[in-house]
């Protein structure tokens, strides 16, 4: 069955980081677990090797692995339920700027020894 990657860069609307948080772990990742093709997801947070303010667009990413067999349907299942009862969507999600992207499996997952 064919595996991919769902790579969801955002940040939180201004003075809300907490409540987006809180949600975005509490609420949304499960929710986007329950649609079915979908079998992970974890949360990143922007970094920088010195310790200042991190630099870029995007404060937030989220990885979601996904196995199916037809991606079309998975992506139709995901976004009929994106703001509804079953994942209902936060005001604490800035959602201008939000990028999401699907990625196919190219290759093999290669571990240092």
């Amino acid at each position: 069955m064919p595996k991919y990657v769902f790579v969801v860069m955002t940040n939180p609307t201004d003075g809300q980081e907490a409540e987006y948080n809180r949600w975005y772990d509490n609420q949304h990742l499960p929710d986007v677990l329950k649609v079915e093709g979908f079998v992970a997801a974890q949360r990143f947070k922007l970094a920088t090797a010195d310790g200042g303010e991190p630099k870029g667009p995007h404060r937030y990413m989220a990885l979601y692995e996904a196995e199916t067999d037809d991606l079309g349907k998975l992506q139709k299942a995901l976004g009929e339920a994106a703001g509804t009862d079953a994942m209902p969507m936060s005001p604490a999600l800035e959602t201008r700027g939000l990028t999401a992207t699907w990625f196919e499996v190219a290759g093999e997952r290669l571990l240092a020894r």
